[in-house]
């Protein structure tokens, strides 16, 4: 990537309340009134209330539940090792799970109740019934329930077949086995059968039966590792950490007796609340506590715990709620039309049922002796009584719900059937396309929601996250700035590359997994120690970067005996670089444990101790040599309890019970570390979040000080650091913050601070209260984090870069060349997003840029009101009228509009929202950075509820949940950031740039097949009740039919299986009538020659339209006709049935072949005439394109230029 920003190349016009802390070429000041500070609203109950998009803190509500701060009445208690009195009290959810939907009892109800949700079926419910009564009976009775029956009977099967496959998987699930301790022995007990309370005992590579509280491990310090891919599908591994009163009780030798008390179930699994009483003390658990169902031990012999959640209320469970449920646009629109074809059918029937009541006061006096009516029965002795005539209101009302029987397949009953079909068949090919299969990853494309597939081919919004979906987010340290000086020189030579930074441990070579990049005056600096002032702040800067983390150290076998890599397992690929880059540099974190890391700096083996300890402790061993490895083992645990809060040998509070003890532990610290590397012991840390945007360690360093350091973003960092210390360095830092942004780097700024004996004093019990609260927890930690990291010192801040995926600037120009709008939203810095937004072309050279950075109401008004009257003003004077389309040769100066999260936070969930919405309608680009969760999703319900666009949302992580749930349709990208994305979308890929081939190809497709496909339905059932429509005119209305039932209720199964009107209508009816209009052929025969006709002429109408041929088409269409010939003699040869033999009598004459091919031609003539004129003379882009392919393959075209219909952007409304 240039160092130089291509900002300089357009026009900016930045719209800021406060334009000191921004640089741009040219801006223009808001006058409005300035505000104080970015409101915050909080939704860690949401409830009944509405979701507040405008909050910058504010997470999805999927992760919402474990924030919401629980009383002692909400509290969970589990009595460890007494599942007993634990379930007894509480009646607790067993740890047997059912995912599957349906019982034996409960199948045919519950199936039957879910399918009966389409209003199609109640219709078709509806006329079965009507026909069971022998006053409406115009079919069979088996006949009218045949094709319900028939639907209904193929969707349970596939139900049945999936529920199945559900019960099936559960079964083996539950009957897996795992080590509970029952009497003071663990033996082995089915899933199923384990209970809340019980203590369980996991082996490595083994999965964990439910969540647990984890007690001990193999691990002396407590530390056990687990892998979460099954849960969210991140591969690195997690730490977990037992607490230091738990971690030497063995069960199996003595009782563990304690009382924890956590928040009721919930689906957050990134977050737990709870305190656990043991020993007359009170400890805090938090999600470094806890073992989930469905992650895998790894790295750990063993770890024991107890079981707080079980069954379905474990967090894996609650959050086992599959594919969001989604309806596409064009079945919502069809639900329209289908409307509409019902009025059209209730026309039609009211036309029969009222020409019926005008013949029939007609021909009033006729009707004791019509073959029809015969309303007279002389059959009883002479004396004349009425047979089946009701009078004449009742004969209205039965004509009018008889001809909603005779016309029911108007809409056609097999049309779900064939959606769903259809809908497969495509989700087949889009998963078989080798376009979309992602080689690194192995990843094949995944289709998560088979009933939108048609919305992929009408997408006009498309909201993308930047890191991971834009970029690989595989980050590189690239460089720093340390104490104002920045080291910035990428011409590292190629030997510092290759041979890194190593060091040797009991004659074994332990190097980093991966390279860094290095700079050769920064190498030389860190290597020259702390002996001068430059040296002393780069050993404090990559000091802090190997400790502020939460990375854990693996060492991973390499073919060389003598060689290890140590490979850096954590949460967040930025901080895998930062320290990745800490051990380039010579500051290697080599271990972590519950209370300390030890980081080797430069290969030094520092002293700790004094020797009068250390010799101490060699007595202390000589006494008890036979049992130094188990007293190692505890001495170590030991130590991280004292240390960790008292981290001064002459702290006042430093006895300890046994003197012996206390010398051991001392003196065994000592030891290890004269052989080992600096240890530090980590008496406190604040985890990252999104309200302070930054996060902090408190480290006990071996030279007896105590050390905050910190690190984040720059917008929270430069809060807190000690502006009177020097304002030069801080200056030159924003300098530097700004040009790495500039060129796309990622940047954090880490300060640090030393504390005094009192200041930590005050702290660790402000933080032993916070941790220890079950009400309140998470804002009281925040409130320790905030009081304590102020007045910090500048070490610097580093710069990484996260390069873009292959192909994503190709893409973003295809979707923006097919009239797609982009828009991304990141929360990174605006400078990191205009840089990628260039690199991308999402941004280019030609756009006028509108900027808006604001922090207040007030102002945010102002701002929005200035650029819709800039955007106004450049689109007339370009020429652009959005109604009347682009006009001749005038030339377009797109639009760009970049705001930030703090502006948003006044405008979204206000009425600032509409003129948002007035000012982005005439952007060409939209970049939103800074942004929070709810206001991705706030972005997205921005177009989405003002437009009828479909809207399509892509991103890889946690953070794009929200969007991607609350966009038409969600695409979720498999990335390094985990599974949550891909587990909350409708489509899942390995790539953005699969995009293109994704909407482009697969959705044009899979719209045109769809729509084509529901008109086609349409249209053959509506030539079909036309023509049955003609013959009741001719009937007298008696709504008798000449086409045999089961030919009726096969055609839409059968004769037509993969599915114009009036005029095809006549043809079909008329031609026939006329032929045999001075015959005696019978109803019967003709029947057969319509139904003939219809089957053909639909069939031959579809083959017309066909683009491609292949078998599959030729089959379908060639085996309808045959089918339905086929169907035709044998029903006619059937005797117990009406129209005995007919087809064989009347196919027998040249007069019905003939009339059968010119209703065929005659129907389909106007039809061939307007395709023809149309597709020669004013031929589509896609027939241009397509005989352009075609006929390229046969000749080569010379200097032919093909001109191609103009794309306007449509009217927006």
């Amino acid at each position: 990537m240039d160092s130089i920003s291509p900002i300089d190349n357009s026009p900016n016009i930045e719209f800021n309340s406060n334009s000191s802390s921004r640089r741009s070429i040219s801006s223009v000041q808001s006058k409005a009134s300035r505000g104080n500070s970015i409101r915050e609203v909080s939704v860690g109950d949401l409830g009944s209330k509405p979701v507040r998009y405008g909050s910058r803190g504010a997470d999805s509500e999927v992760f919402s539940m474990s924030q919401k701060e629980i009383n002692e009445e909400d509290a969970r208690l589990v009595y460890v090792n007494d599942p007993f009195n634990t379930n007894e009290r509480f009646e607790f959810a067993g740890n047997s799970v059912r995912t599957g939907k349906y019982s034996l009892f409960t199948f045919l109800p519950k199936n039957l109740f879910e399918q009966f949700h389409r209003v199609a079926y109640i219709y078709f419910l509806v006329i079965a019934v009507l026909n069971q009564i022998p006053q409406l009976a115009v079919f069979g009775r088996g006949a009218s329930i045949l094709p319900l029956a028939f639907v209904l009977l193929v969707t349970a099967v596939k139900d049945a077949y999936e529920d199945y496959r559900r019960h099936r998987s559960d079964k083996i699930e539950n009957n897996r086995l795992a080590s509970v301790l029952v009497n003071d022995q663990f033996q082995l007990k089915k899933w199923k059968d384990i209970r809340v309370g019980e203590i369980i005992k996991i082996h490595a590579n083994e999965t964990l039966p439910c969540d647990m509280v984890l007690l001990s491990a193999s691990d002396p310090t407590g530390v056990a590792y687990v892998q979460t891919i099954n849960l969210d599908g991140e591969s690195n591994l997690k730490t977990r950490y037992a607490k230091q009163e738990t971690l030497l009780k063995l069960p199996e030798k003595e009782k563990i007796s304690a009382l924890i008390k956590c928040e009721k179930p919930n689906r957050n699994i990134y977050g737990f609340q709870a305190n656990m009483e043991v020993d007359g003390k009170r400890l805090s658990l938090g999600p470094s506590n806890i073992l989930l169902r469905g992650c895998e031990l790894k790295n750990t012999t063993w770890a024991i715990g107890v079981a707080v959640y079980a069954g379905r209320e474990t967090k894996a469970m609650l959050n086992n709620s599959g594919a969001p449920s989604k309806r596409s646009w064009l079945e919502t629109h069809m639900n329209s039309e289908i409307i509409k074809l019902s009025f059209f059918l209730i026309a039609l029937c009211t036309v029969v049922s009222v020409c019926a009541a005008v013949w029939l006061k007609r021909h009033k006096d006729e009707l004791d002796y019509l073959p029809f009516y015969r309303r007279k029965d002389f059959s009883k002795g002479g004396k004349a009584v009425n047979y089946n005539y009701y009078g004449w209101g009742f004969e209205i009302v039965f004509t009018f719900l008889m001809s909603v029987i005779v016309f029911q397949i108007m809409i056609p009953i097999s049309l779900y059937i064939s959606m769903e079909l259809v809908r497969v068949g495509q989700a087949y090919f889009m998963i078989q396309d080798t376009q979309m299969y992602d080689d690194p990853s192995g990843s094949k494309f995944q289709c998560r929601a088979l009933n939108i597939n048609e919305d992929l081919g009408q997408i006009k919004y498309i909201f993308s996250d930047k890191t991971g979906t834009l970029t690989e987010n595989k980050m590189e340290f690239q460089c720093a700035s340390i104490w104002g000086v920045s080291y910035s020189d990428s011409k590292a030579s190629s030997e510092t590359e290759q041979a890194g930074y190593n060091v040797q441990v009991d004659g074994k070579v332990i190097k980093p997994k991966m390279k860094v990049k290095l700079d050769p005056h920064l190498l030389r600096l860190s290597r020259s120690g702390k002996g001068t002032k430059e040296g002393k702040h780069v050993h404090d800067f990559f000091l802090a970067l190997a400790a502020c983390n939460t990375i854990v150290p693996l060492l991973i076998d390499t073919s060389d005996p003598n060689v290890k890599l140590i490979d850096y397992q954590g949460e967040s690929p930025d901080e895998q670089a930062l320290v990745y880059a800490a051990a380039a540099y010579g500051f290697m974190l080599v271990e972590r444990t519950s209370g300390h890391i030890a980081i080797d700096v430069q290969g030094e083996r520092k002293r700790t101790c004094n020797s009068v300890v250390a010799a101490a402790l060699d007595l202390v061993l000589e006494e008890i040599k036979s049992e130094i490895v188990v007293i190692e083992m505890v001495v170590v645990v030991r130590v991280d309890i004292f240390f960790s809060f008292y981290p001064y040998p002459n702290h006042p509070k430093a006895d300890a019970p046994n003197p012996v003890g206390h010398g051991l532990i001392v003196s065994v610290f000592c030891r290890i570390a004269l052989h080992g590397q600096c240890r530090f012991n980590v008496l406190g840390l604040h985890e990252f979040d999104s309200d302070r945007k930054r996060m902090s360690v408190i480290l006990g360093c071996p030279d007896k000080t105590v050390r905050l350091f910190v690190k984040g973003a720059d917008t929270s960092m430069f809060n807190v650091i000690d502006k009177a210390s020097n304002m030069n360095i801080i200056r030159e830092t924003e300098a530097h913050l700004y040009a790495y942004s500039s060129m796309g780097l990622r940047t954090l700024v880490v300060g640090m601070r030393e504390l005094n004996a009192s200041e930590f004093e005050q702290w660790q019990s402000s933080f032993e209260a916070a941790s220890t609260a079950l009400i309140g927890r998470a804002a009281s930690l925040r409130r320790v984090a905030i009081n304590l990291e102020n007045n910090l010192c500048l070490l610097g801040a580093s710069a990484i870069e996260d390069k873009l995926q292959k192909g994503v600037p190709e893409a973003i120009e295809s979707l923006r060349t097919a009239g797609i709008n982009v828009w991304v939203l990141t929360g990174d810095k605006q400078e990191t997003a205009i840089s990628i937004g260039y690199s991308s072309k999402l941004l280019t050279s030609k756009m006028t840029q509108i900027i808006i950075n604001c922090n207040s109401k007030e102002s945010c008004k102002k701002c929005l009101e200035d650029a819709i009257a800039m955007s106004k003003k450049l689109i007339t004077v370009s020429g652009i009228s959005h109604n009347v389309g682009r006009s001749s040769g005038a030339t377009v100066t797109p639009v760009a509009l970049i705001i930030d999260g703090s502006s948003l936070v006044y405008i979204l969930d206000s009425e600032l929202e509409e003129l948002l919405f007035q000012l982005a309608r005439n952007c060409s680009v939209v970049l939103c950075c800074r942004v929070a969760p709810l206001q991705k999703a706030g972005i997205v319900a921005l177009v989405k509820n003002r437009t009828t666009d479909m809207t399509l949302a892509i991103g890889d992580g946690a953070n794009d949940v929200s969007m991607i749930q609350m966009a038409d349709v969600g695409v979720g990208i498999s990335g390094q950031e985990g599974r949550q994305a891909v587990m909350s979308s409708d489509f899942a890929m390995g790539q953005f740039r699969f995009l293109v081939p994704l909407l482009l190809v697969h959705g044009h497709w899979n719209y045109q097949r769809m729509g084509y496909m529901i008109l086609y339905n349409f249209y053959r059932n509506a030539v079909l009740v036309l023509v049955l429509f003609w013959y009741v005119l001719y009937t007298c209305f008696s709504l008798t039919t000449a086409i045999n039932e089961w030919s009726s209720v096969l055609y839409s199964v059968i004769y037509t299986s993969l599915s114009y009107n009036l005029w095809q209508s006549a043809v079909v009816f008329f031609i026939p009538l006329l032929a045999y209009r001075h015959s005696t052929i019978d109803v019967s025969s003709i029947g057969d020659l319509w139904t003939l006709a219809v089957v053909i002429l639909v069939n031959v109408h579809l083959a017309m339209d066909i683009i491609r041929w292949n078998w599959i088409s030729h089959a379908a269409i060639w085996g309808s006709i045959i089918a339905t010939i086929i169907c035709v003699i044998v029903i006619d040869a059937i005797p117990s049935l009406p129209g005995y033999w007919a087809i064989f009598n009347v196919a027998k004459t040249g007069l019905f072949w003939l009339c059968l091919m010119a209703i065929v031609v005659a129907a389909l003539i106007p039809r061939f005439v307007v395709k023809f004129f149309c597709q020669y003379y004013y031929p589509c882009d896609v027939q241009i394109a397509r005989e352009a392919e075609k006929f390229g393959q046969q000749r080569q075209f010379g200097a032919v230029e093909l001109e191609m219909n103009p794309i306007f952007d449509p009217p927006r409304t």
